[in-house]
């Protein structure tokens, strides 16, 4: 069953018309079902594929693993080859609403910003893994900033 309404964050509203890049609730979905999609491969999907990626559930054991059927019958279409496992972690931090991830903490840090515990658990979910994602050192942090924002960590 689709997702009712699809969350897009407003420091992706740049590409989200055309789904050029993956939105960030696209990846927390193939980061729960253990894939590496590359860019390349998801701007060979149609936008119809893409969209379908963006709504179809990945919650449940049962939804993750039609996701991952799904995810990987595209790549293979595509590419001929499968896209690359990724490690599914046991408790990832954006699911800790006790602990901010030390890398979290030093990028919000760079903008002279210090996110509460309680402002952290307050997040969603998707929320706390988009800081993670955005805070990983070697990453085009630029979006970082405009997330605290968006998320009421920061002014």
């Amino acid at each position: 069953m689709p997702t009712a309404n699809p969350t897009f964050f407003q420091f992706e509203a740049d590409f989200v018309q055309s789904l050029r890049c993956i939105p960030m609730q696209v990846r927390y979905k193939l980061d729960t079902c253990g894939i590496k999609l590359k860019l390349e491969h998801w701007n060979k999907f149609s936008k119809e594929d893409r969209e379908k990626l963006v709504t179809q559930p990945c919650d449940t054991a049962a939804d993750i693993e039609v996701y991952r059927k799904t995810v990987q019958a595209l790549v293979a279409k595509q590419t001929e080859t499968p896209a690359k496992d990724l490690p599914i972690e046991a408790d990832p931090p954006w699911l800790q609403a006790n602990q901010i991830p030390a890398d979290v903490i030093a990028q919000a840090q760079h903008f002279q910003t210090t996110i509460s515990l309680d402002r952290w658990a307050a997040l969603s979910p998707l929320e706390r893994f988009a800081l993670c994602k955005l805070s990983r050192p070697g990453h085009e942090n630029r979006n970082f900033l405009p997330a605290l924002r968006e998320f009421g960590l920061a002014a």
